[in-house]
C-alpha cells in the first residue's frame, strides 16, 4: 500500500477544515450577521444592553410570536397565509369593540350590557379562527394554491374589518376606552416593578409556543405537516389525511391571529381597521430567518421564536441609534432574501 505523505496528509486536513468552516458559515450566516449587528448597535449605543431594553423587546415581540407559531404550521406544510395580519386587524377590532368601559361617550354598542372579559375574547378567536377554517377548506378540497386564496381572504377581512369599524354614530373613529381587564393582559406584568418583572404578554406567548411545540413534536398531527411539507402525494399514499389536516393548520393559524389581534388590543389600548397590516410579512420573514423551510417540512418552533427576536431586535436597535426607517427597510430586506437564498441553497445541496 502507498503510504500517505505527511504533505497530504496536511492538505488533506486543511481542505476538511475549510469545508467545515464554509458550511459552518453557510448554515449559520443569519445568525453571525445579527451578532454582527448587535455588537456594532453596542458599541455606537452601550446602553442597548439593559434589562430594561431587553423586556421592550420581549413585549414587543409577543404577538409576533403569536402570529409567526401560526404561519410558521402553514409553512410547514409548504403553503402560505397572505390574511394573517388582515386577521390580527379583524380580531383587534372586534375585542376592543366588545370590551369598552360602560361609560364610555363613543362606545360602540351603548345598549349593550358589561360582558364577562372570557366572552369577547373567545368569541374574537373563534371569528379569525372561522376565517382560517374557510382558508383551510378552500385549499384542501377547492384545490386553490394557498398564496390564492389567503390573498382573496386577505381582500375580503379587510373589507369586513373596515365596515364593521366605520360604523354609525361616530364612523371611522379609532376604538378607544378599553377595560382595564382587557388592556391588563397587554401592559400587565409579574413582579416588583416595571424593569425586573415578566410582562403578562411574554408569558401568553410563551404558553402558545410551548403548546404548538408539543403539537409539532409530540402529536401525530405534528408528524403529518412534516409529512404533507416533505412530500404531499407521498404523505397521501401514507395514509396521512391531507384535506383534514389542512383544515386544522389553518384553523389554528386564524385562531393564534385572534389571541394576537385581541392582545395588540390590550398591549395599545385601542384599536383601528389598519392594525395588523404587513405582519403576515414579518412573520413569514421571521420563520425563515428561523429556519424554516419555504420549500415545506423543515423547521421548528424554538428557530421560528428565534427568527422574531432577532428581527425585533434588529428594529429596537437600529431604532435606539436612530438609523433612518428607511434604512432599517433595506437592512431587513437584505436580511430576508439572503436568508432565502441560502435556505434555498441548502434545500438544493440535500437534493
Amino acid at each position: 500500500m502507498a503510504e500517505t505523505k505527511p504533505a497530504d496528509d496536511f492538505q488533506n486536513r486543511s481542505l476538511a477544515r475549510q469545508k467545515a468552516i464554509k458550511d459552518f458559515s453557510i448554515k449559520y450566516a443569519i445568525y453571525l450577521v445579527f451578532m454582527a449587528l448587535v455588537i456594532a448597535i453596542t458599541i455606537k449605543e452601550p446602553s442597548f444592553l439593559s434589562i430594561q431594553n431587553f423586556r421592550n423587546i420581549l413585549s414587543m415581540s409577543a404577538t409576533r410570536i403569536i402570529i409567526a407559531m401560526g404561519i410558521g404550521g402553514i409553512l410547514l406544510t409548504g403553503g402560505t397565509d397572505l390574511s394573517a395580519g388582515r386577521q390580527v386587524g379583524l380580531a383587534a377590532v372586534v375585542s376592543a369593540s366588545l370590551l369598552q368601559f360602560m361609560d364610555y361617550p363613543r362606545r360602540m354598542y351603548p345598549m349593550m350590557p358589561e360582558l364577562p372579559p372570557w366572552l369577547p375574547i373567545v368569541i374574537t378567536i373563534a371569528v379569525c379562527a372561522l376565517v382560517g377554517l374557510l382558508n383551510g377548506v378552500i385549499i384542501a378540497y377547492l384545490k386553490v394554491p394557498p398564496f390564492i386564496t389567503t390573498l382573496g381572504t386577505m381582500v375580503a377581512a379587510y373589507g369586513v374589518t373596515s365596515i364593521y369599524f366605520d360604523r354609525p354614530p361616530y364612523g371611522a373613529q379609532p376604538i378607544g376606552g378599553l377595560r382595564k381587564d382587557l388592556t391588563t393582559l397587554g401592559s400587565g406584568y409579574i413582579g416588583f416593578d416595571g424593569t425586573y418583572s415578566i410582562p403578562y404578554i411574554v408569558i401568553i406567548a410563551v404558553v402558545v409556543a410551548a403548546i404548538i411545540w408539543v403539537l409539532h413534536n409530540k402529536t401525530r398531527f405534528g408528524k403529518n405537516i412534516y409529512a404533507i411539507g416533505g412530500n404531499p402525494e407521498a404523505a397521501k399514499v401514507s395514509g396521512v389525511p391531507v384535506a383534514k389536516n389542512l383544515i386544522i393548520v389553518y384553523t389554528i393559524a386564524g385562531a393564534l391571529y385572534g389571541l394576537a389581534g385581541m392582545l395588540e388590543a390590550a398591549r395599545t389600548g385601542g384599536a383601528t381597521n389598519n392594525y395588523g397590516n404587513g405582519y403576515e410579512l414579518d412573520a413569514i420573514a421571521a420563520c425563515v430567518v428561523g429556519g424554516v423551510s419555504v420549500a415545506g417540512g423543515i423547521g421548528t418552533v424554538p428557530g421560528m421564536i428565534v427568527g422574531v427576536l432577532i428581527f425585533s431586535i434588529i428594529s429596537y436597535g437600529l431604532t435606539f441609534i436612530n438609523i433612518n426607517p428607511y434604512w432599517q427597510q433595506i437592512i431587513k430586506g437584505a436580511i430576508i432574501v439572503s436568508a432565502v437564498a441560502l435556505d434555498i441553497r441548502k434545500y438544493l445541496a440535500k437534493r
